[in-house]
Parts: structure tokens; C-alpha cells; sequence
């Protein structure tokens, strides 16, 4: 495994995610980055709060970094504006 691996987050349920997350780590992972945008950024949140407080009790939220991103709309070529998040967590 790579020194941080990424997740990202999307519209599958949260306990898929904390799976995903709970597998890097069991393989060795030291950091993981969970990347979300938009309407999964709750999903995100709730990813690293019940990885840290329910399952990997050692894995700490290192940082936390929240950003906008301009997205093209491939149909009409208007650009809007879509929130995105960052989250690494680590040992």
C-alpha cells in the first residue's frame, strides 16, 4: 500500500465506506484520505466519526480541509460551484 491511500466518497450506504476504510488499514495503510463533494459531504463526516469513535479507536482525524470547486456541466457548459471536503485520517 501506498503511505496515503484516498476514498472517495460517493452514494453507496456509510457502512460501505468504513469497510473500505477498515480494510486499508488492516492492509497496512498508515493515512487515509476520504474526498467527497457535494451532497456527500455528511456521508464523509459520518464515515470518519464512526471509524474513529466505533471501530479503529487508534486512527486519529489528522486533518480537515474544505474547499470549492468549479464543475463544467457538460450538457449546457454552465459552471457552478460544488463544495468539496477533505478529511485524512491516521495513526
Amino acid at each position: 500500500m501506498s503511505e496515503t491511500d484516498t476514498v472517495l466518497i460517493g452514494k453507496k450506504p456509510v457502512m460501505n465506506y468504513v469497510l473500505a476504510c477498515l480494510t486499508l488499514l488492516q492492509n497496512g495503510s498508515k493515512s487515509i484520505t476520504l474526498k467527497a463533494r457535494g451532497k456527500a459531504i455528511s456521508k464523509a463526516v459520518d464515515t470518519a466519526q464512526i471509524l474513529v469513535k466505533r471501530f479503529a479507536t487508534d486512527v486519529k482525524i489528522k486533518n480537515i480541509s474544505i474547499d470549492t470547486e468549479q464543475v463544467k456541466d457538460s450538457e449546457t457548459g454552465a459552471t457552478s460551484n460544488v463544495s468539496s471536503i477533505y478529511i485524512e485520517l491516521g495513526r
